[in-house]
């Protein structure tokens, strides 16, 4: 027979492969449980919601992107530093890295791990009598004796060993599992994102308020020191008295305490974002829009509880960490019944290096073997109640997560209206407080009242300016958080509406079997 190469003719062991790949898809079912999605009990509606705006988007929050919702351009700009700098973010997206190989290793355990093998052996001979005649051995015919040649001996193949066939799903439960928990890995993620651009948000509307009350403060400041002085020369020429003095430097300490403790909280601001953003805040960031005017939106669709089932990330994540549980049922399952390995090989093999590439050397091998389990003494028994025990608390994690989701959600769309009325109460607080303190000021101007009404008109009108700022901060922070709570803010640009991938998510199947 005419010499072959090695490499040209693996048949045998394509069959066996063949073969292999036919059982494979013949034991393709699996023993994890069916999966029915827990329906936690909760409201089919929001309790007490009321629509508040006039320009909702035709979109609910999941599909509205951060750059649509915050329009502020420095507020984009922190957000944009923020999600390709934040550390939490990096160890996130290792992590996922990290599950996706896991999976890759676990998904390769059900195809076999071909290799090819192949090198020369040499062994040296004993002294043996008995081996005189051994094939490598010649005859001495100078000296009488034999000269101890080494035996060798030439190989080469390729094949796979110790490979389980799956015939009850064991490897396919773990790879199940290996995939849920890189699903997981993902939501957390998606989750963090939503976070992250939440507190840089957070944080910027905080630093926004402290500023306009920091400009409040030295405003009010400069107009009591310039009182202060025209007040000190009048009692200087006798035209005033020394209590009044004394009122209007005390009103002007207090003016004083209020603009430091205003440039602490805008310092220590500033430190926050840079801690989110994870670098220093640059210098040539676009100018702040005024407080108030970081979204277009003054209200968001609510939409139906249910829809948050597949928008959270964090109920997502739970679902993936409860199917990552209900697949190790399956493995601890099969883990009861026998297990077929097959190693298998096709190679040459020759005593001689010149006829290894021919076909009278080859060889090939098929060694199948069972493993059934007689006694364990309760090691698959034990972890099958472990599976079961752990998928059990997993369940209840899952409700608890959606009922606090719910519970957040519902207190954010509860405080919304309550911020808007407060809004319009604090707005005609400081009207009222600034026409008090006009009309004050001017009866002592006139001489009709002490400086007394004047300084308490002022107190009120001070704090009423203040009440407005932590309102408007107040609730346009609630806004980001009815904003995060419904799952908004994972992606940079809204999702069209048509092919919305959460509309129907892939990462969270109903079922599973």
């Amino acid at each position: 027979m005419a010499p072959q190469s090695f490499f040209s003719r693996p048949r045998r062991l394509r069959s066996v492969v063949m073969a292999v790949a036919a059982t494979q898809a013949l034991s393709a079912c699996t023993m994890i449980p069916k999966y029915t999605r827990p329906t936690p009990p909760l409201a089919t509606t929001w309790p007490g919601y009321a629509r508040t705006g006039d320009n909702l988007l035709p979109k609910v929050a999941a599909d509205i992107g951060w750059r649509e919702f915050f329009v502020d351009p420095r507020l984009q700009a922190l957000i944009t530093i923020a999600l390709r700098e934040n550390r939490d973010l990096r160890t996130s997206a290792a992590n996922i890295a990290t599950a996706q190989g896991e999976y890759d290793v676990q998904h390769a355990g059900l195809f076999p791990t071909i290799s090819a093998t192949g090198g020369p052996m040499y062994q040296a001979p004993s002294d043996a009598a008995g081996l005189s005649f051994a094939p490598g051995l010649d005859t001495d015919k100078t000296g009488g004796g034999m000269a101890r040649n080494p035996f060798r001996y030439y190989s080469g193949g390729i094949g796979f060993s110790s490979y389980e066939i799956d015939l009850f799903g064991r490897i396919r439960s773990l790879t199940k599992e290996a995939a849920e928990r890189a699903l997981y890995q993902q939501e957390n993620m998606r989750g963090m994102v939503i976070s992250i651009v939440s507190q840089v948000a957070m944080a910027y509307i905080t630093w926004l308020g402290d500023r306009d009350t920091q400009a409040l403060a030295a405003t009010t400041l400069a107009s009591q020191q310039n009182s202060l002085k025209l007040t000190q020369d009048k009692y200087t020429h006798g035209e005033e008295n020394l209590l009044t003095v004394r009122q209007l430097e005390t009103q002007v300490q207090q003016s004083a305490v209020l603009l430091t403790d205003a440039r602490r909280k805008v310092e220590q601001d500033e430190n926050l974002i840079t801690l989110l953003i994870g670098a220093p805040i640059p210098q040539n960031l676009p100018d702040p829009l005024p407080l108030g005017k970081q979204s277009v939106l003054a209200d968001l669709p609510a939409g139906l509880p249910s829809d948050l089932l597949t928008r959270r990330p964090d109920i997502v994540a739970a679902e993936h960490d409860l199917l990552a549980s209900q697949a190790s049922i399956g493995a601890a399952r099969a883990a009861f019944f026998p297990r077929l390995t097959l190693t298998a090989t096709d190679g040459v093999s020759s005593l001689q290096f010149h006829r290894l590439f021919t076909a009278a050397a080859t060889t090939w091998g098929l060694n199948p073997s069972l493993q059934i389990p007689l006694w364990t003494w309760g090691m698959n028994s034990g972890n099958l109640k472990v599976a079961k025990a752990t998928r059990n608390g997993k369940i209840a994690a899952y409700e608890k997560t959606v009922q606090s989701a719910f519970r957040e959600v519902a207190d954010a769309l509860a405080a919304r209206k309550a911020y808007l009325d407060e809004k319009k109460q604090m707005d005609n607080l400081v009207l009222a407080s600034g026409d008090a303190y006009r009309l004050a000021k001017l009866r002592y101007e006139t001489g009709t009242d002490s400086y007394l009404t004047t300084l308490d008109s002022q107190r009120y009108y001070l704090q009423a300016q203040q009440s407005q700022i932590t309102v408007a901060v107040a609730k346009y922070q609630n806004l980001v958080t009815i904003y995060r709570a419904m799952g908004g803010g994972w992606q940079e640009n809204s999702a069209p509406a048509a092919t919305n991938a959460h509309d129907a998510p892939a990462s969270s199947p109903k079922k599973s079997g």
